[in-house]
């Protein structure tokens, strides 16, 4: 009888430190860390907005469809804000439409700068547009780390051991990747003409 005892503990004992019963939690908790920071990353570009366009106005007041497109692309990114435990492939596309949105705004409103020499030298605007790189580049950092902690989690959740314990006792589904949106005009290369 002392055998068998011996014998379910060891299993028990085996099973239990390789199922996920911690694994998978603390992986759920970077999940939800490196989506906070993505959204994080997000919301600077957006709260530098209202700067660059006030900026663009003083210079460009012609340009109002332009500047009210970012306006409203700004309004439409910030409007769409899910939470971690919310990531599913149509809110993760919402999400990305709507950044991709404003992203695009943005790159008219640049286009628009470069007709202002005046503008691009205002040491405001320059500030302001070194700024707004250096957050697509915390965002890009931001994403990556968001990718690689829901790869972690995804293996987790769908490979064994870990697998077995999530399907008997946690039932967490794998979460969404970012995704391409645009994935036939990124595979084109670009077209350059002199």
């Amino acid at each position: 009888m002392l055998k068998y005892n011996l014998i379910i503990a060891l299993f028990c004992v085996l099973f239990l430190s390789a199922c996920g019963m911690r694994s998978i939690p603390i992986s759920i908790n970077t999940v939800d860390a490196a989506w906070a920071e993505v959204q994080n990353q997000y919301k600077r570009r957006t709260d530098l907005i209202p700067n660059l366009v006030k900026t663009v106005k003083g210079y460009a007041a012609h340009e109002k469809e332009t500047l009210q497109a970012v306006i409203d692309a700004r309004a439409n990114a910030t409007k769409t804000n899910i939470s971690a435990d919310q990531l599913t492939p149509d809110t993760m596309k919402q999400f990305s439409q709507a950044q991709a949105g404003l992203t695009s705004a943005l790159s008219k409103l640049m286009l628009v700068v470069e007709r202002y020499p005046d503008l691009k030298a205002s040491q405001n605007f320059r500030d302001l547009q070194h700024q707004l790189e250096g957050t697509e580049n915390r965002i890009t950092v931001a994403r990556n780390r968001y990718i690689e902690a829901i790869k972690h989690f995804n293996n987790l959740v769908t490979a064994p051991p870990e697998s077995w314990y999530n399907s008997l006792f946690l039932k967490h589904k794998p979460k969404p990747q970012f995704a391409v949106e645009n994935l036939e005009q990124v595979q084109e290369p670009p077209k350059v003409d002199f």
